[in-house]
């Protein structure tokens, strides 16, 4: 029985190279020939020789990458090769042992106000309302401003709920209007759908595009999911062996959906060679 488009994930795949053997050169292939223009709210982001080890294990190896400002772009690779810990250095939670990383210009040191990490957790306050939790910077004219986030997610009727109460999926969204409260120019995201059921995961995806293209924010989307990455980026990237195995632009129509199209399931092929 043939394995649907939506349930592809990354697995032993014969294309995949051993441990020990040579990093093939970084596969690029052609960029799109057509861009959709969309609000430039975003920031570009620029990684110049990152390198991170933990001890003496090295997860990331000089690598470059540059990221246009507006840009959605799906990061794919097998558990420890190092997606989460770019995320952090992206977002200023960690430093490089070598190597640059800039947002909009300007070198991350620390924390920056215009990036925005979002997890697989939710990771909402149970002793704040449903508002509170997503104004919890409490900025001047934050009710306001938390009101039209939540609004934006389609959770208006919850703000004066508890957490408690919310389902998964409704986690999330007031998760997603908690980062994007300050219109950040950068939103990571650290596999924020996997825990979900298939169809509030689909619901999360049509969510997060609409936003997106609303926005025009710079998107950085980790995900072990390869349709799922299809579904939603502009690019694929394949991390392997500390660097960048594949670097792909998806360039087909919005919205998408994640069916047995045959031009995603050929992309979804090469991204799996690729890992």
């Amino acid at each position: 029985m043939s394995q649907p488009a939506s349930d592809l994930r990354l697995r032993k795949h014969p294309g995949v190279q051993a441990a020990g053997e040579t990093q093939p050169k970084v596969v690029h292939e052609l960029a799109p020939r057509k861009h959709e223009e969309r609000p430039a709210n975003g920031h570009a982001v620029l990684l110049k020789g990152l390198s991170k080890s933990f001890g003496e294990r090295r997860v990331l190896s000089e690598l470059n990458l540059e990221i246009p400002a507006g840009q959605l772009l799906a990061i794919v690779g097998r558990s420890g090769c190092g997606k989460s810990t770019l995320l952090r250095l992206i977002a200023g939670l960690d430093q490089p042992a070598s190597g640059t990383i800039s947002v909009a210009g300007s070198e991350v040191q620390s924390l920056q106000s215009n990036v925005r990490l979002l997890f697989q957790d939710a990771r909402l306050l149970p002793w704040h309302r449903v508002l509170s939790n997503v104004g919890i910077a409490r900025p001047k004219g934050w009710r306001e401003t938390a009101a039209a986030a939540l609004a934006d997610v389609g959770l208006a009727d919850r703000a004066n709920d508890w957490p408690a109460v919310l389902s998964g999926g409704q986690a999330q969204r007031v998760a997603l209007a908690r980062a994007l409260v300050s219109r950040p120019g950068v939103l990571l995201l650290d596999e924020p759908f996997g825990a979900l059921d298939a169809l509030t995961r689909m619901e999360m995806h049509r969510l997060l595009e609409r936003i997106w293209r609303e926005h025009g924010f710079t998107t950085v989307l980790i995900t072990h999911d390869v349709a799922e990455a299809v579904a939603l980026a502009d690019r694929v990237i394949v991390l392997r062996d500390g660097g960048i195995a594949l670097d792909m632009p998806i360039d087909l129509p919005r919205p998408r959906r994640e069916a047995a199209d045959t031009a995603a399931v050929a992309l979804q092929a090469r991204i799996l060679d690729a890992v």
